[in-house]
């Protein structure tokens, strides 16, 4: 029976990049999803509304995988 690999942890320094560009990340998703926030407040067109859920539909895509490189990180370092 073979056993399964281990992955190896990532250096300390390496992790420590990681966290804090995800961090940065986070912030500029932020931006990104108020700004369509506040798109939604004022009166738009149906393609401007169009545009408007694939922007939420991208910026919530990128946080769920910003949030998984960082609970991958944790997780193996």
């Amino acid at each position: 029976m073979t056993l399964p690999v281990q992955p190896k942890s990532i250096p300390e320094q390496q992790a420590k990049e990681i966290r804090r560009l995800s961090h940065d990340l986070s912030n500029a998703l932020e931006i990104v999803l108020q700004t369509s926030f506040l798109l939604g407040t004022v009166p738009l067109d149906d393609d401007a509304k169009k545009w408007r859920t694939m922007l939420d539909n991208g910026v919530q895509q990128a946080a769920e995988i910003n949030r998984q490189l960082r609970e991958y990180v944790r997780g193996n370092s």
